[in-house]
């Protein structure tokens, strides 16, 4: 654990589901290794183009957003911590999932909003912010650039990312930013290429806690199961 440079709190999907998540991405962080990637007919963009940026992060849905870890924490520490927390968290049931467009990208989310999956997020994000090192002032400036709302930048300061607590949005990336000519051809492609896998209902019974090692990519250094 030690390795790696920051450290995140995920929903990593299991199964099917993730096999196809991790196989479009190209990246595996289960298992630590890229895999190929299919080749969808009819994508305005090669499939390792409007992955690139999300490739690094595996296929996840973000809970507690990466960071570095505070002076004078360590990751034996994170981990402990994380293992207890999850030990009294119930598992957060979402009746189904949906491809959509989300700003620039596209992702899979919940197809309505989960009180339930909010308050989990939130309690993560608040449990573990100990081990948090504050932002630099190139991460809070490259945050910044996106132009936050007044609250967005009162979390920014507070927890290091503008969109946790009541900003909190889950979703499961599976590409970069796309123009917007394309983009919803590439969504139409992508729902009905993971229609199959899709979970109906998604189960989330476990956080990840994930790894970002020196070049970037992301690994699975512990599952813990919501056992509360």
């Amino acid at each position: 654990m030690d390795g790696f440079k920051r450290f995140g709190i995920y929903v990593v999907p299991e199964g099917a589901f993730y096999r196809a998540g991790a196989d479009w991405l190209g990246w595996d962080s289960v298992a630590g290794r890229a895999v190929p990637q299919p080749a969808l007919s009819g994508l305005p963009v090669e499939v390792a183009a409007i992955t690139a940026t999300p490739r690094k992060y595996g296929f996840h849905g973000t809970v507690k957003p990466p960071f570095r870890l505070a002076e004078g924490t360590e990751a034996t520490g994170l981990d402990a911590a994380a293992r207890a927390f999850c030990a009294t968290r119930a598992p957060v049931t979402i009746p189904g999932l949906e491809v959509r467009r989300l700003g620039g990208f596209i992702a899979i989310v919940p197809g309505e909003p989960s009180a339930a999956l909010a308050d989990l997020a939130a309690a993560t994000v608040g449990a573990l912010d100990a081990f948090r090192a504050p932002p630099s002032g190139t991460e809070l400036a490259r945050r910044r650039k996106a132009g936050l709302s007044d609250r967005q930048e009162a979390l920014l300061a507070r927890w290091g990312y503008p969109y946790v607590m009541e900003e909190f949005r889950f979703h499961l990336t599976l590409t970069g930013r796309l123009p917007r000519t394309g983009s919803g051809a590439t969504r139409d492609i992508l729902a009905a290429h993971l229609a199959a896998v899709l979970p109906a209902p998604f189960v989330i019974d476990s956080l990840c806690l994930m790894g970002e090692d020196a070049e970037g990519m992301f690994h699975l250094v512990h599952r813990y199961t919501l056992s509360g």
